[in-house]
């Protein structure tokens, strides 16, 4: 009797199946897009964003709110524009992103440019491990794959729902070595690795639900916030660097941009330290306020008795 297949082989064939050709075909798309040249991607993509913004509008309500949360100052024309330049951004970046997971080297050397590259390297001289605090701006994934060139890191991640995407996912982010670590994995995983000099990309500014949040301000907000950013750094010896990605204007490339480590961090206070977290993203967020993921339910967990922002 043959032995039976592994999960894994299992999960393999899977993908193979009749059903799921059409979503390789959309796979084979992507790569043939993003072998265009960046000029060519930047106008495509401002094409679509323009598109999504008509076409989704549960995804542009989404938008405006939160971008009237946190910028009450702008008035109603202004935050509308804002909300068109941020799916002009989005439309090029979902274009963009069959860079980061094809990519050879060279091209995305010459596409993402790094700057404060000093400043991860001066945290590993100094023997210490390095946590990047990388908020979700656009060009994350791009970053992401940028960096890793550089030294492997790891990351949480969340397995999505297409089975074939989920797999090119795991591929494209680990070709150049970084270790992803499933979110329902204990944390300790993520420690160990952490402790072990594998500096962790950690995406912290998405809402994760009442039970493993405090509400902390974000744009004068309170906002479930993942209170975890300081122990992690506590307990795996590490020092914070803020990560942003920029996306240049007309098709010039991205820019991921490493900031100092933060200074007298962690405190005692795992809740203060989620205070400044939020801090140092918004302060991000208002350099680059188009190229932040608004699309996101941001402030959907409330305090007890606060209605549904987005009802």
């Amino acid at each position: 009797m043959a032995p039976r297949p592994t999960p894994e082989r299992r999960r393999s064939l899977s993908l193979l199946h009749p059903r799921q050709w059409h979503r390789w075909l959309g796979i084979g798309v992507m790569r043939a897009v993003s072998m265009l040249p960046l000029r060519v991607l930047w106008v495509c993509g401002a094409l679509l964003g323009e598109a999504l913004y008509h076409l989704h509008r549960p995804r542009r309500d989404i938008a405006l709110v939160n971008i009237r949360k946190c910028f009450p100052e702008l008035g109603a024309r202004a935050q509308q524009r804002l909300v068109k330049k941020h799916f002009r951004a989005l439309g090029q970046t979902v274009l963009d992103i069959g860079i980061a997971w094809w990519a050879s080297p060279a091209r995305l050397r010459r596409l993402v440019r790094v700057t404060g590259v000093e400043h991860a390297r001066g945290v590993l001289k100094q023997g210490k491990n390095m946590i990047l605090l990388a908020p979700h701006f656009l060009g994350l994934e791009i970053a992401g794959a940028r960096i890793i060139m550089e030294h492997p890191g790891c990351a949480v991640f969340r397995r999505v729902a297409n089975d074939v995407m989920d797999a090119v996912m795991e591929k494209a982010r680990t070709r150049f070595g970084a270790v992803l670590v499933d979110h329902n994995q204990p944390l300790l995983r993520v420690v160990r690795l952490v402790r072990s000099g594998m500096p962790l990309y950690y995406l912290p500014d998405q809402d994760a639900g009442p039970r493993s949040s405090a509400f902390v301000p974000f744009f004068g907000i309170p906002t479930a916030t993942n209170a975890v950013l300081g122990p992690l750094a506590k307990f795996t010896d590490a020092l914070v660097v803020p990560c942003l990605c920029r996306q240049l204007p007309r098709g010039q490339g991205y820019e991921v941009i490493l900031k100092p480590p933060l200074a007298d961090f962690p405190s005692e206070d795992a809740v203060a330290d989620a205070v400044r977290m939020n801090r140092e993203i918004e302060h991000g967020i208002r350099e680059m306020p188009e190229q932040y993921f608004w699309v996101h339910k941001r402030f959907k967990t409330r305090p007890p008795g606060e209605p549904d922002f987005y009802a």
